[in-house]
C-alpha cells in the first residue's frame, strides 16, 4: 500500500469517527430537548400552581400527617395479618398457575410451537400488562368484597413474572443432561424431573421469593378497591379525613414491608 493510499485510509477513519461522534452528540441534544419538553408538558403546564399555593400552604398540608392515631393501632393487627396472608396465598396460587404457562411458553419443551407456545407467551404478556389494581377491580366485581379478590388479583399479576423467568430459565438450560436421559430411554416426565428441574430450581425459587416480596407491597394497596387488608383501612382513614390515622396506617405498611424484606432475605440465604 502506498503512502497516499495509507493517508487516505487514515483520513477516512478519522472522518468516520468524527461523524459518529457528531451523531452521538446530536442524539444527546435531542434526548435532552425531549426531557425538557416532557418536564414542561407533564409538570409545568399540567400543574395547577394557583391551587398549590406557596411553601407555607404546602407545609400546612404536610403537617396534617405529622402525628399518629394511637387509638387506631390495636385495630391494625388484623388488617396486617390479612395483608400478609393475601401476599402469601396470592403468590402460592400464582406459582401453581405459572407452571403450565411456563411449560407452554418455553420454546424447547412446549407441546406445540405453532399453537401452545404463542398462547403461553400471550398469557405472560397479559398478566404483566394489567395492573394489580385493575385485576382487583375485575375480581371485586366478580366475587365481591374481601380478601378473595385480592388473592386472585395478586395471583394473576404474579403469573406473568414467574412464568416468564421460569420459561427463559428452561430455554437456557444445558441440553447435555436432557440428551443423556433421553438416550437411556427416559420419558418426558423423567426428562423434566431429572434433567430440567434441578437446573432451574435456584432461579425459580429466587423468583418466587422476589415476587412474594413484591406482593406484600401490592397487597397493602389492594384494599383501595375493596379487597381488604391495610389498603381498606387506609382508604377509610382518607375518606374520614383522619390524617393521623393515615400516617399510622402508612407506618403499619412500612413495618409489614420491612418484615417481608427480612423474611425474604433469610429464606433466600437458606434456600439458594
Amino acid at each position: 500500500m502506498t503512502a497516499a493510499a495509507m493517508a487516505a485510509r487514515v483520513d477516512a477513519v478519522i472522518a468516520g469517527r468524527a461523524k459518529a461522534k457528531a451523531v452521538r452528540y446530536a442524539g444527546y441534544v435531542v434526548l435532552f430537548l425531549l426531557v425538557l419538553w416532557s418536564i414542561h408538558a407533564t409538570i409545568i403546564a399540567d400543574t395547577d400552581w394557583d391551587r398549590l399555593g406557596g411553601i407555607a400552604s404546602v407545609m400546612r398540608a404536610v403537617g396534617r400527617y405529622a402525628s399518629i392515631d394511637i387509638g387506631l393501632i390495636p385495630h391494625l393487627w388484623e388488617p396486617m395479618v390479612e395483608t400478609f396472608m393475601m401476599a402469601c396465598l396470592g403468590t402460592l396460587l400464582g406459582c401453581f398457575i405459572s407452571l403450565p404457562v411456563a411449560w407452554f411458553g418455553a420454546l424447547n419443551v412446549t407441546p406445540s410451537k405453532l399453537v401452545v407456545y404463542p398462547v403461553g407467551r400471550f398469557l405472560m404478556t397479559l398478566s404483566r400488562s394489567i395492573h394489580e389494581i385493575v385485576w382487583g377491580l375485575i375480581f371485586v366485581s366478580a366475587v365481591g368484597l374481601g380478601a378473595l379478590p385480592g388473592i386472585l388479583a395478586l395471583a394473576c399479576r404474579s403469573v406473568g413474572f414467574i412464568s416468564k423467568i421460569t420459561a427463559e430459565a428452561i430455554e437456557n438450560i444445558d441440553p447435555k443432561p436432557v440428551e443423556a436421559i433421553r438416550a437411556v430411554g427416559g420419558n418426558d416426565f423423567q426428562v423434566m424431573y431429572y434433567g430440567i428441574v434441578p437446573q432451574i430450581m435456584p432461579i425459580v425459587i429466587g423468583t418466587i421469593i422476589f415476587e412474594w416480596d413484591i406482593n406484600i407491597r401490592r397487597s397493602a394497596i389492594m384494599g383501595l378497591v375493596g379487597a381488604g387488608g391495610l389498603g381498606l383501612t387506609f382508604h377509610r382513614q382518607m375518606v374520614m379525613f383522619n390524617y393521623p390515622g393515615v400516617t399510622t396506617v402508612i407506618f403499619a405498611i412500612l413495618l409489614l414491608i420491612m418484615l417481608g424484606e427480612l423474611i425474604s432475605h433469610r429464606v433466600r440465604k437458606a434456600v439458594i
